[in-house]
């Protein structure tokens, strides 16, 4: 078996736990060793299999995977693994292409990254992603669900219903650019802001992604003839929530 732990000694402190799944084994440990020593705990896996087994003994708390692997796709692989967890994930990979960002980002990654990997660059948005999420679990703690005109958010279980318990199809960025309106509660945000929340600083992806998910939110959020709109354009900002909320703790 080719998945193995990367050991670093320390402090009892809980670390960040980490899989890189890769086939390359060169890069597979060249990123697990630089990791492991930032802090990390690190375990690696050669195939998706490998990436299951780890994560049945001990859920993580980040994965990097390749999109090509050998027993399957990595975007299937993520998928997957999102239905039940809500472990931060960046694709690493050589597939560089715009449609296969967009397909990575919306359906199931935080992050995109392409090969030949810079190892620092990786670090930062790692470090980045992991902070995002923490934020999010303590507003999740402290309101883990969220009304708002006819729906209903729920932060934990990452979905969206309306009042009598119908669910509304989003994708992951709908839900991400959603929840952060929500959470601001009439402040506005500026598309800068936005385009972070749905990308973890890709620049790959910018205000046109924002005005397009606000866009597809829109349709999917109609209010009745002469009510408030749910989504306000802010001109010269970004967008605010146009409709009061109610936390249930």
């Amino acid at each position: 078996m080719s998945t193995r732990m990367v050991e670093m000694t320390g402090g009892a402190a809980r670390r960040d736990r980490l899989i890189v799944v890769e086939d390359d084994p060169v890069t597979r440990t060249m990123i697990a060793r630089y990791f492991a020593e930032e802090g990390f705990e690190v375990e690696e896996a050669a195939t998706g299999a490998e990436c299951r087994r780890a994560m049945k003994r001990m859920p993580a708390d980040l994965l990097f995977i390749d999109i090509q692997l050998p027993d399957g796709d990595g975007f299937d692989l993520a998928r997957e693994i999102r239905s039940t967890s809500a472990v931060g994930i960046i694709f690493v990979t050589q597939k560089d292409s715009e449609v296969d960002r967009v397909v990575g980002l919306e359906l199931a990654g935080d992050d995109y990254v392409t090969k030949p990997v810079k190892l620092r660059e990786l670090l930062a948005r790692s470090r980045a992603l992991l902070r995002r999420r923490g934020l999010e679990r303590d507003a999740a703690r402290h309101n883990p669900v969220v009304t708002f005109d006819s729906w209903l958010l729920d932060q934990t279980r990452r979905e969206l219903t309306t009042r009598d318990g119908t669910p509304v199809r989003v994708t992951r960025g709908e839900f991400d650019l959603l929840a952060a309106l929500v959470q601001a509660n009439g402040r506005p945000l500026s598309r800068d802001y936005l385009v972070e929340v749905i990308s973890n600083r890709d620049t790959e992806v910018g205000d046109r992604t924002v005005d397009a998910l606000v866009a597809r939110l829109r349709r999917k959020l109609q209010t009745p003839a002469g009510g408030p709109p749910v989504i306000v354009t802010v001109t010269g900002v970004g967008y605010k929530l146009g409709v009061r909320t109610d936390a249930r703790g």
